[in-house]
């Protein structure tokens, strides 16, 4: 658009500075160019007029483009508007959800927080032993609450001597001692230690105090006080019950094999962990069970017993009441007989008979 302005404006400086030309010309032309300059000027005009037309399309088509650039411009305007609005909601809307989620992520601060002291708290409990003492017999009495009925074990049972077990089992045989140990101080000390000379110091006064654990949970063994030849060590601590298992693999590498047979083979003790002592109380459950069913086979022969009796005594009473009946039936047979003497005594006085047939019936037969 802005070259053809510049192109008519070219043009009409061309046709100005033609003209003065010709005009400062006539001055010095003769009378015949009169007329070629009367042709240029009409041409001119011409020109002019043609320009004008020019003008006005142009103008018509600037102001119709003009029409539709403001209408396009509007358009967009709107749609940006638009879209503004939109991202103003998208934003408001992200803003709500990021101060939700912020206030979410406060609340699980807080709770890891909680949660971070109660570890503390649970780390102070460990390094007591007392307190580690009564965490452990508050997992030995979980586990029991969990697989076995009420009244089918019993806590802190007092011995005749006045030695206190942490638990016994009330099972059909007898009572199992349990006594929950947790030796987590040296075991803590062998994890940490990285010098080898010290740690196998570490390691055999591990396994001493394991012994010393053993030999103190096989002195509940009391069988003239009612427990069975054996009982359990529950140890708390899955770590240290693996290590106990596994012989050259995890912290402990010695010889930690012999104190399982020690235990087992000599003082008659089982050493469980959670899982495994789980495992041990399913089959006490078992022979509970099964002595619960015991129990109700004795109780159901003994009604059948006392059925029988009665049986026996029904029996009796069928015998007297069918000997009854057969007496009954020898004194119907014989009346009936000597109803028919008496018929014939009647034909010999009358000469008619009272055609009396009789009915005999067998007495009941009571098989021995």
């Amino acid at each position: 658009m802005l070259l053809i302005f510049i192109g008519l404006a070219i043009g009409v400086i061309v046709a100005f500075i033609f003209v003065t030309f010709l005009r400062k010309q006539s001055d010095a032309n003769t009378e015949p160019q009169g007329d070629a300059l009367m042709l240029i000027q009409n041409q001119l005009g011409n020109f002019q007029a043609q320009l004008g037309d020019f003008m006005k399309t142009v103008d018509a088509k600037v102001s119709s483009s003009n029409k539709e650039m403001q209408d396009t411009v509007r358009m967009q305007f709107s749609e940006s508007q638009k879209l503004i609005r939109e991202i103003n909601e998208q934003v408001k809307h992200d803003l709500t959800n990021v101060a939700k989620e912020m206030t979410s992520a406060n609340e699980t601060s807080k709770q890891v927080l909680g949660i971070t002291d109660q570890l503390k708290n649970l780390e102070k409990v460990l390094t007591h032993q007392k307190q580690r003492g009564n965490l452990g017999e508050a997992a030995l009495e979980l586990v029991l609450s969990q697989i076995l009925p009420p009244g089918t074990y019993k806590l802190q049972h007092e011995f005749k001597n006045g030695d206190v077990v942490d638990a016994v089992i009330l099972s059909p045989g007898g009572m199992i001692p349990v006594d929950a140990k947790f030796s987590l101080d040296n075991y803590n000390r062998i994890t940490n230690e990285t010098d080898p000379t010290r740690k196998e110091e570490l390691e055999k006064d591990f396994r001493n105090d394991l012994k010393k654990r053993i030999d103190e949970t096989a002195k509940y063994v009391r069988e003239g006080e009612g427990t069975l030849p054996f009982a359990f060590m529950f140890i708390p601590a899955e770590g240290i019950f693996y290590d106990l298992l596994v012989n050259e693999v995890g912290t402990l590498k010695g010889n930690t094999r012999s104190l399982i047979n020690y235990a087992s083979s000599e003082k008659k003790v089982i050493i469980v962990s959670p899982t495994t002592f789980a495992a041990y109380l399913q089959s006490v459950l078992y022979g509970f069970k099964a002595l619960k069913i015991e129990k109700t086979a004795q109780l159901i022969i003994g009604r059948v017993q006392e059925l029988n009796k009665h049986l026996i005594a029904y029996e009796e009473y069928l015998k007297k009441l069918g000997a009854s009946l057969g007496t009954t039936v020898n004194h119907y047979n014989t009346a009936y007989k000597e109803l028919k003497k008496v018929d014939k005594d009647m034909v010999k006085i009358t000469g008619e008979t009272a055609s009396i047939d009789p009915l005999i019936i067998e007495k009941p037969v009571i098989e021995e």
